[in-house]
């Protein structure tokens, strides 16, 4: 097939939306299928040339959200782009301007195109101070999604959300989880010196961005609980963002270790001993899968990638927005012996080791060739 891929966001921005479109991308090309990218020239490439199959357009830097660009309207340019080449199946993965004009175009040119929910715009408005949005944000992106032929979420229950919420055509495509980086093999005890830590003491590990919508307060609560059974445990923060400057001055005590990649951040990952989640705002959670593969035991609440996979054996799963089990839960994995560690680091690793990357692939194509199919017809 020639499938043409709309995202406003791709590495080297580290996100889960950026990671998960190129993922897809890369699997998809593994299969056979041309793949024509769309995205906006980002700032770390102001000169770079496209390459093979990549069309780069005009973007801005998204409002109180730095390190992130929406792309901006190219209607014509991609009307100019597609109408002599018909990709067989469209997939925008962003619903910004860009994503805007991708589904206007193909809707003209009678393009099979699907969507993907990658994150809950409704739900971050809230902690910007602009809650009273929440309905306004949701019917945009109920319209959004009811242009296209199918809307592309991660878990069950997202899918059943949606649905209530009047989304129509909803289908599952289960995220994936690159197994051979995020390894318990990664484990790095010179990493763990660096962060003043001994083999025998206790590594509390956060990874993702730094912001207010990622209630890091309440990883902060649950840490000083835990450091009140064990004095000796360290909080490692992996990632940065608007937040990271007042959370050093209130808690100097705290390692900071900026924005990790690749290798080595899988060594982060893996080189911790329990790995906290309190955000109440994701649409999925890639990081939860990213800390199970690594063998890291998890606290998390009981929505997306948790409820999926998280089991007693390998974290807890609390109940959504329930503080004090959340604070509770942390305290009990982490005064836990070391055979009930050493235990729950197995669990975590064979929770995720279903999770290919190429059978998701597999599956999106099958549902883009679908797509095509009907398209075609």
């Amino acid at each position: 097939m020639r499938v043409a891929i709309v995202t406003e966001t791709y590495p080297p921005e580290i996100n889960g939306v950026a990671l998960t479109v190129a993922s897809l991308a890369s699997g998809l090309r593994h299969h056979g299928h041309e793949v024509q990218l769309i995205r906006p020239r980002q700032p770390q490439m102001p000169n770079a040339a496209e390459a093979d199959n990549e069309v780069l357009v005009r973007g801005m830097r998204l409002p109180r959200y730095p390190g992130l660009r929406i792309g901006l309207p190219a209607r014509r340019r991609l009307h100019h782009l597609w109408k002599h080449t018909l990709p067989d199946a469209l997939y925008v993965a962003t619903e910004g301007p860009l994503g805007h004009s991708a589904l206007g175009v193909a809707g003209s040119l009678g393009i099979p195109a699907c969507t993907g929910f990658h994150t809950r715009f409704d739900e971050f408005v809230r902690y910007y101070g602009f809650g009273f949005l929440t309905p306004i944000v949701l019917r945009y992106l109920r319209r959004f999604h009811r242009r296209s032929a199918a809307t592309l979420v991660p878990t069950v229950e997202l899918a059943d959300f949606l649905r209530e919420q009047g989304f129509g055509n909803v289908e599952l495509l289960r995220r994936a989880v690159d197994t051979r980086l995020f390894a318990p093999e990664r484990r790095d005890p010179e990493l763990r010196v660096r962060w003043d830590l001994a083999p025998e003491q206790l590594a509390v590990i956060h990874v993702g961005r730094l912001a207010a919508e990622k209630n890091l307060k309440l990883a902060v609560r649950a840490f000083r609980c835990i450091q009140a059974h064990r004095p000796d445990a360290r909080f490692i923060l992996v990632g940065d963002g608007p937040t990271r400057a007042t959370l050093q001055a209130q808690n100097p005590d705290f390692v900071f270790c900026g924005m990790q990649h690749g290798e080595a951040l899988a060594r982060h990952y893996a080189s911790g001993d329990l790995f906290l989640f309190p955000s109440v705002t994701e649409t999925f959670g890639n990081v939860t899968l990213e800390a199970l593969a690594s063998g890291v035991p998890v606290v998390a609440f009981d929505y997306g990638a948790a409820r999926e996979h998280l089991c007693g054996a390998c974290g807890r799963r609390v109940a959504f927005g329930n503080d004090d089990a959340f604070v509770q839960a942390a305290c009990e994995l982490a005064t836990q012996t070391d055979a009930g560690r050493k235990s729950m680091r197995q669990a975590a690793r064979r929770a995720v080791d279903s999770l290919d990357p190429q059978t998701v692939c597999s599956s999106f194509a099958g549902l883009l060739a679908g797509l095509a199919k009907r398209g075609a017809a």
